[in-house]
């Protein structure tokens, strides 16, 4: 059977790394399930595949979108099995990599079908969500759909929209479409969570943030300051600099938040994988890289 092996975990766990050695094993390919990963520009910030490292092995889904495009773990899903599918025609096995949670659950177990958001009643939402804030649409999302609103993280301002963008357009509760059922694959799944202790992973995240710093993005962040209200941008690095930029954090504080904001996501990361029990951990402070490559290849049975 056709396999996809799927190699997840935190920010700054040493990912890019074991998954170039691994598809270079299979003389495969890479899917990137890295959701900011996706948009040109943003490779300094999101640690992107490097050029080198593009040249090393075929990668898909980075750098295809516009930091203007919406896309959505839906579209992810869809687009991801139709690679797969035509990989899998000349490849055995096909690796997915990143740490974007909903990703990857998205792709493997299936995202329920949400309809087709209509675009200016996206950019009505996010308009209002920018010049009143959250609270309005958080009142019409309980009024629309009480179950999802009980629900949902309420400080989480895009799924708060996406289920009042789909209330709107369908005129039904979006709680309605969460029907949560796992779709079956036509490839066998194996995911393989790495991690480490995390006073070494810390160690290594903050590291990694002031090398980013040294590649320049600092310049990278300046060049899309004029677009720094786009949900591509909300994330984590970007809208540090960007406090920095308009004058309210020195340098040196936005370079400390980064790193600590980096942390805080790479534990919220953990605690969302932590909770999947068909995942095969690694531990890389225990064992070396090629240490991991053997395991990961044992248990990919081939």
């Amino acid at each position: 059977m056709k396999r996809l092996i799927v190699l997840l975990g935190p920010t700054g766990v040493g990912k890019t790394a074991l998954s170039l050695n691994l598809a270079e094993h299979y003389h495969s390919t890479i899917i990137s399930a890295d959701s900011r990963q996706f948009y040109k520009g943003l490779e300094i910030g999101t640690a992107a595949p490097t050029a080198d490292q593009l040249l090393r092995v075929p990668h898909y889904l980075v750098g295809m979108l516009d930091i203007n495009d919406y896309y959505s773990a839906s579209e992810f899903e869809r687009d991801a099995l139709n690679i797969i599918d035509d990989l899998h025609k000349k490849h055995d096995v096909v690796i997915a990599s990143g740490g974007s949670m909903m990703y990857i659950d998205a792709l493997c177990n299936g995202i329920d079908d949400v309809p087709t958001i209509d675009e200016n009643l996206r950019k009505e939402l996010f308009q209002l969500y920018e010049q009143e804030g959250l609270e309005p649409i958080r009142a019409q999302l309980k009024v629309l759909d009480p179950v999802f609103y009980d629900e949902v993280d309420l400080k989480n301002h895009k799924r708060v929209i996406h289920a009042l963008e789909v209330c709107l357009m369908t005129g039904k509760p979006y709680s309605s479409f969460r029907t949560k059922t796992k779709k079956e694959r036509p490839f066998q799944i194996i995911k393989v969570g790495l991690m480490r202790d995390r006073e070494e992973l810390y160690d290594r995240i903050n590291k990694r943030t002031d090398e980013m710093m040294d590649l320049g993005f600092l310049k990278e962040a300046e060049k899309f300051y004029p677009q720094r209200h786009l949900n591509s941008l909300n994330t984590v690095g970007y809208k540090e600099l960007f406090k920095y930029l308009d004058g309210e954090w020195t340098l040196d504080f936005a370079i400390e938040k980064i790193k600590q904001s980096t942390r805080i996501y790479s534990r919220k990361q953990m605690t969302w994988f932590k909770r999947d029990k068909e995942i095969y951990w690694i531990n890389l402070s225990e064992v070396s890289e090629s240490e991991a490559l053997k395991k990961i290849i044992s248990i990919s049975g081939c």
